[in-house]
């Protein structure tokens, strides 16, 4: 069934679909082990209880009321309630550090924290948990960490739903969401529910989705890509979502959503292939897909040992992916589709189209979106999707806005003569080297990640002779060589002959001495990744380049550090 009707909020359509479809299950939660689900009547049944809770306190209309938990099903009801009751909802990173947090809290004036699945393993609760004000009122979702708040189930269970709570007028804020911080601290972009409900009329098309679709949850909801391509797009289209336990469970949650739709990050998609090729060699696999009636067979046993020989419709974003890779899922009979946008447009901007991709871009304008590239290279977005502007920031809110209402995204890029954008970089990338020369780092690391080895790449050198890159092995690639599986020697030959490869097609001043294999793993928690798993150029320069020097005179061309 596809929507006839276009909802003016996401609660108007969140309640259509628990008028038209109540016995549906909305929303699939494993907990240690056991599986819930709700179905959209309770789903809607819960929310009016909460909302009318959180009615019930006082606070001012359009109060800011914080969520902080990783992906949970009642993340999502917990949003719902926020905007039933009136308040806007302020998502908070579940692997910020308290630092951060404490910022956020104060600078968006947080009247109430609710709190959901947090465990201190795989977020940053124990750095969260101390700076929590004394005099913040707190609710506790299933899974939290707190046993002495009140909790949601408690409170569902007594409060009697009130029918007639005013529903959110589109133009109305819905949610103030916090950058993920590459540099500096956060901003706090301001979205109104028409600018959500945009995204998801707009890719309508695109996606031609319908209430039988499926989605696995698991990037975080804190974050606006998330947030568009899950939840609001199963709120306007009445699929159902699954949620992950966590990456121990992963491959047998995915298994059991069997997704018809799939977000995901390069990242994880170039996990999916090095374990594919673990188990199956390529040069097996190119045997094996050059015989007809086998070739299908197989191709179709992968896609299931994935989870995902029921995926329709396979998207991928934050970061390009390794052409090879690209290539290895199309003949799988996946077509990675690109998409591209900004906390600023609530991720609404670019995607691919199927049968229209071309590797290495990011599709061209969705519907109602302009789009031009400035004289200095950078990209200008104008988007229905558009932020109000920064909380409480005027000043930087006109400083990235055009003087005709375009958003300056900071990223550089070129468009192809069938409107096709292509990310060439950051603005603020551009490195200069001691020779005076600028150096785009991104177009070199997109060259250094088709070694499959290596998970994440920064290419730096700010004030020296020539680029080098730091190389992040892969998990898989370390647990070789502890096992002896895989020979150092043999791993720096071929990182010699890739550093040779790559510089062979680059201008001079753009040559890289050396590479570096870094010793640590670069991730959220440490802060060396953003929660989208972009990396944080600025911490990760600070961290290596002091140990720049030093490694010149070595006189390697790979550097093991």
């Amino acid at each position: 069934m596809h929507p006839t009707v276009t909802h003016p909020t996401l609660v108007h359509a969140f309640l259509h679909w628990a008028d038209t479809t109540p016995n549906k299950t909305y929303l699939t939660q494993p907990c240690n082990g056991e599986v819930s689900t709700l179905t959209w009547a309770q789903c809607a049944d819960q929310v009016r209880r909460m909302a009318t809770y959180l009615d019930s306190l006082g606070l001012p209309k359009g109060s800011s009321i914080g969520l902080l938990g990783r992906n949970s099903a009642h993340w999502i009801l917990a949003d719902l309630a926020i905007w039933l009751s009136g308040h806007v909802t302020v998502p908070l990173y579940p692997t910020l550090n308290g630092e951060t947090a404490e910022y956020i809290l104060d600078h968006a004036s947080v009247r109430l924290l609710i709190i959901g699945k947090m465990d201190g393993k795989a977020d940053g609760w124990n750095d969260i948990a101390p700076i929590l004000p004394a005099d913040l009122p707190l609710i506790g979702l299933p899974m939290c960490p707190r046993n002495d708040i009140m909790k949601w189930d408690d409170i569902v269970a007594r409060v009697e739903p009130q029918m007639d709570l005013a529903l959110p007028e589109p133009e109305s804020l819905a949610t103030i969401v916090y950058t993920s911080g590459s540099t500096g601290q956060p901003k706090g972009v301001m979205h109104n529910f028409a600018a959500m409900i945009s995204v998801a009329a707009g890719l309508q098309e695109n996606f031609n989705a319908s209430n039988e679709d499926r989605m696995l949850s698991y990037l975080p909801l804190a974050h606006v890509a998330e947030r568009a391509a899950v939840e609001t797009l199963s709120l306007y289209f009445g699929f159902s979502i699954f949620f992950s336990e966590g990456l121990e469970t992963f491959q047998k949650d995915l298994q059991r959503a069997q997704p018809t739709i799939f977000f995901s990050v390069p990242r994880l998609w170039t996990k999916f292939y090095l374990g594919v090729n673990e188990k199956l060699p390529l040069e097996k696999q190119k045997r094996l897909f050059r015989i007809p009636i086998l070739s299908g067979i197989v191709k179709r046993k992968i896609l299931k040992q994935l989870g995902l020989d029921k995926c329709r419709m396979a998207v991928t974003a934050s970061a390009p992916l390794p052409p090879n890779i690209i290539q290895w899922y199309r003949n799988l009979g996946l077509e990675l589709l690109d998409v591209y946008g900004m906390t600023e447009n609530f991720g609404y901007s670019h995607s691919s189209r199927p049968g229209q991709v071309r590797v290495g871009y990011v599709g061209e304008c969705n519907p109602r979106v302009e789009c031009r590239i400035a004289d200095n290279g950078e990209v200008l977005v104008k988007s229905p999707g558009q932020m109000l502007g920064y909380y409480n920031n005027p000043e930087k809110t006109a400083e990235d806005m055009t003087e005709d209402g375009f958003l300056k995204t900071g990223d550089r890029g070129e468009i192809d003569e069938q409107g096709r954008l292509q990310i060439t970089g950051r603005v603020k990338d551009l490195f200069k080297t001691s020779k005076g020369k600028y150096v785009a780092p991104v177009p070199i690391e997109q060259k250094l990640s088709q070694h499959t080895k290596v998970e994440v790449i920064c290419v730096t050198g700010p004030s020296q002779p020539q680029p080098f890159a730091l190389l992040m092995l892969s998990l898989d690639a370390i647990k070789e060589l502890e096992e002896g599986s895989l020979d150092n020697k043999q791993l720096t030959q071929d990182f010699e002959l890739l550093l040779k490869e790559v510089n062979a097609t680059l201008e001079d001043h753009e040559r890289m001495d050396y590479v570096v294999v870094v010793k640590d793993q670069w991730t959220i928690e440490n802060g060396y990744l953003t929660p989208t798993m972009k990396i944080k150029r600025n911490v990760i320069e600070d961290r290596y380049l002091p140990h720049a020097d030093a490694w010149i005179t070595k006189r390697q061309r790979v550097v093991w550090e």
